[in-house]
């Protein structure tokens, strides 16, 4: 077994279909088992996905246990030489496969590899690479220092936006959306930490296996990660459970210094929170005036690409603009994914990312639309 590969869902089934196309795409050829944990989502998650990949293992949890405890589950089941932990509303490529086992294969003390991942239109997510969360390094992500100055190797070694996105980097953090790992030090490890129930448990995963030897790399080797709506960054919640994290890791790998950490810390939650909460009450009388809108309904035109593109414009009811993008002005490109391999929809959306353009993939399957702003129910 060259590969498993450990996808844990909960409430996105049509993002995790598209996850598994994609994944059937990229693995062929190779010997690969696929494990897909669903966290008790209630919808019909599982028995969507095991009708459409009857070849794929599946396991029911009767709870949501979190992300840490279902992906363990997967972990201990895996046979291949290599594991990787991806999330359900990615899209990957035989690239960022062939990519990965060539890295592994000449790197012999790496342990894991993260990708470039861009989110749904393109853009560079800056959690592909990031730096150990050292009392300074946290210090400058709580307070703001690291968003104010971006490019700084003193102030913004969080995200390590220093460091060129299309070179090679040996670096501390990897994230959890996408974690491509030897299997023998990712079990001897344990695999995630449980007290983790969501954030935090990929910081302190790729934290123990450089403890334990091993080398965390980053890897430009492009791939999708969608992130989803629950995941915001301004809402209170995110930041409690954010933070509350980061108190189990200091509590866990820093105790020493827990009397001078702690107090910034919970000082950093309280400006947050208040930030969040100004925001939100800032934000509701403007809330309360704005009209709910559907994908699409903002006046732009939109752009079909693909052999049956009339097809396409005619059931989705967008009228269908140009077979290319224009070169000035915004607009929503959809891509019919019966006229391309993922691998094109990938370089894609990367190659032609840019202000006031939205990417979406049209589910030739389903009859659908996969964007960004989708509802994830």
């Amino acid at each position: 077994m060259e590969l498993s590969i450990v996808i844990v869902n909960y409430r996105v089934r049509y993002f995790l279909e598209q996850t598994l196309r994609s994944v059937q795409e990229a693995v062929q050829g190779l010997t690969v088992e696929v494990i897909v944990i669903d966290n008790a989502s209630g919808d019909g998650s599982l028995e969507y996905v095991r009708e459409r990949f009857p070849q794929y293992v599946y396991v029911e949890n009767r709870e949501n246990v979190g992300f840490s405890r279902a992906n363990n589950l997967g972990i201990r089941m895996a046979r291949g030489e290599y594991t990787l932990i991806l999330n359900p509303d990615t899209i990957i490529c035989r690239q960022v496969i062939d990519d990965c086992l060539a890295w592994m294969r000449g790197h012999e003390r790496c342990a894991a590899i993260g990708a470039h991942m861009v989110d749904g239109n393109g853009v560079f997510l800056p959690e592909s690479k990031r730096a150990f969360p050292t009392p300074w390094v946290s210090f400058c992500k709580i307070f703001g220092l690291s968003a104010m100055f971006p490019r700084s190797r003193w102030f913004a070694k969080y995200h390590l936006r220093f460091l060129p996105e299309d070179k090679p980097h040996r670096v501390d953090i990897l994230s959890g959306a996408f974690m491509f790992c030897r299997t023998a030090p990712l079990q001897q490890a344990g695999g995630f930490d449980e007290d983790f129930f969501m954030y935090g448990e990929d910081i302190d995963l790729s934290y123990r296996l450089v403890q334990a030897g091993g080398e965390n790399w980053y890897v430009p080797t492009t791939m999708i990660h969608y992130k989803g709506e629950s995941t915001k960054k301004d809402t209170m919640r995110y930041v409690r459970v954010f933070y509350d994290a980061m108190l189990i890791f200091y509590r866990k790998h820093f105790p020493r210094a827990r009397w001078v950490l702690y107090p910034i810390i919970k000082l950093g939650v309280g400006v947050r929170a208040a930030m969040a909460m100004a925001k939100r009450l800032a934000q509701k009388p403007l809330r309360a005036l704005r009209k709910p809108r559907t994908l699409g309904d903002d006046g732009n035109p939109w752009v079909i690409l693909g052999d049956n593109a009339v097809a396409v414009s005619l059931a989705t009811g967008h009228n269908h603009y140009k077979t290319r993008i224009p070169q000035l002005g915004a607009c929503h490109v959809l891509l019919d994914d019966s006229s391309f391999t993922y691998a094109q929809i990938i370089d894609f959306i990367a190659r032609n990312s840019r202000d006031g353009v939205e990417f979406h993939i049209y589910s030739s399957r389903n009859g659908i639309i996969i964007s960004p702003k989708m509802q994830q129910s």
